[in-house]
């Protein structure tokens, strides 16, 4: 079953994004006290987040201090999303994706909401193109797992392969943070 991206996901992750305090609290208490502090950063430290529309766009633009990403949001029970399941359109949304970005020096995100995961976060972050040519973003995208592919060349998410929403903003709130440097 390919992952559907509803609606409802993509606002819950542009509520945890854009700060909103009893979101982020609520998501962070899964998280250990240590990562629990860093990411209700995010309360003082959100992002502007734009949601987009369109059949092959992309859902979310995350914005924050000079640093943008797009986010494909993709919602599944299941542990693996195929991007072969309905028709292939998730394949030619990926194919898309990669065009358009390559063009811009930008890198696409897909979040993988798990529906029903309980006992550990339910987001988690895989890059859906090449490393951006230079900067922050670079840095960032670096240690993100790749969107997966099959023999066949069609995209795969693998649940168990996807870095962690709470990792992936502690990355990019250090990498952020108004005092600190950073070379590519």
């Amino acid at each position: 079953m390919v992952g559907r991206s509803f609606s409802g996901y993509e606002r819950e992750l542009r509520t945890l994004l854009e700060g909103d305090p009893s979101a982020v609290r609520a998501y962070a208490r899964s998280l250990s006290p240590t990562e629990r502090a860093g990411f209700e950063r995010l309360i003082d430290l959100p992002f502007l987040v734009i949601r987009g529309a369109g059949s092959l766009g992309l859902d979310l633009v995350a914005m924050r201090w000079g640093l943008s990403f797009p986010i494909e949001v993709k919602a599944s029970s299941d542990d693996v999303i195929r991007f072969t399941a309905a028709s292939g359109r998730a394949n030619a949304q990926l194919a898309a994706h990669r065009r358009s970005i390559a063009r811009a020096g930008l890198a696409v995100l897909y979040a993988y909401r798990r529906l029903g995961v309980r006992s550990e976060e339910t987001w988690k972050i895989f890059l859906g193109s090449d490393l951006p040519p230079s900067g922050r973003l670079r840095i960032l995208c670096r240690g993100l797992p790749l969107v997966g592919e099959t023999r066949n060349g069609n995209g795969i998410l693998r649940w168990q392969d996807g870095q962690r929403l709470s990792q992936f903003l502690d990355r990019a709130r250090v990498l952020m943070e108004p005092d600190g440097s950073v070379s590519s």
